[in-house]
């Protein structure tokens, strides 16, 4: 089953790169994948830029509409994403917790939708 963890965190309280605290992090990181890797979980995942970057598509009417920004004003930010390929629930929080954007921020897991072909 597969399982999207979305990442989220505040950017106002990030880890500056280049600190001795941004390289823990990124260590938790390289862990993580290491892991995931090893166990044939990974199936993707990325790092995403800022929000500031971000493009809302609307269709209204059969008119498309374009905004700069995210949709949503909120405190925490989608910064990245995995996907993982995990026996269930239970095993996808135990990878999930691995995300070291999760001590930080949160972790949203989401089961991939399956549709019938």
């Amino acid at each position: 089953m597969k399982f999207m963890a979305l990442i989220y965190n505040d950017p106002t309280t990030m880890t500056p790169p280049g600190t001795p605290d941004f390289g823990k992090m990124m260590e938790g990181y390289r862990i993580a994948n290491e892991t995931y890797h090893r166990d044939g979980v990974y199936v993707s995942g990325d790092a995403l830029q800022g929000a500031s970057t971000a493009t809302t598509i609307r269709v209204r009417n059969g008119k498309t509409e374009s905004m700069d920004g995210p949709f949503a004003e909120s405190k925490e930010q989608l910064a990245g994403f995995y996907i993982l390929d995990c026996k269930d629930l239970d095993e996808a929080i135990r990878y999930a917790s691995l995300i070291p954007g999760a001590a930080s921020g949160a972790v949203e897991l989401r089961p991939v939708m399956v549709f019938d072909r």
